[in-house]
């Protein structure tokens, strides 16, 4: 058997944007996250807890057609305390996001709520239950 690489951490992920202007809008504004660091229009970085969340436009670094419309390719999850799964709801409702899928106690020990990016990304709040 090979041994296992050396892998720690994931450090960032990268979503290759169809209109990064109303996904900074989205992530920035709507979310709240902390930019990080901004390499000019096509690429921002926001801090998440420890980790980075990376918005960038096809071309820069990769020029791979984007998946059709509508097809999921990416699911975030946003860990949370318990209580604030039904907050994040409201305050998600109250900004015009559609959800998804409701609060919900999942079976699998999670409270979790879905609603989807501006891309069609599926994003989702979780707590440990």
């Amino acid at each position: 058997m090979d041994p296992q690489l050396p892998l720690r951490h994931l450090d960032y992920t990268i979503i290759y944007t169809r209109d990064a202007r109303t996904m900074r809008t989205f992530y920035g504004s709507v979310l709240n996250l902390t930019v990080n660091r901004e390499l000019g229009p096509k690429w921002i970085e926001y801090r998440v807890g420890s980790s980075l969340l990376a918005l960038t436009e096809r071309g820069l670094l990769f020029d791979d057609p984007s998946p059709p419309s509508g097809a999921l390719s990416v699911q975030l999850g946003f860990r949370v305390a318990p209580k604030e799964v039904d907050d994040c709801a409201k305050m998600l409702t109250d900004r015009g996001i559609a959800i998804v899928e409701p609060p919900n106690d999942q079976p699998w020990g999670h409270r979790t709520l879905f609603f989807r990016d501006p891309d069609g990304n599926m994003l989702e709040i979780y707590a440990e239950i």
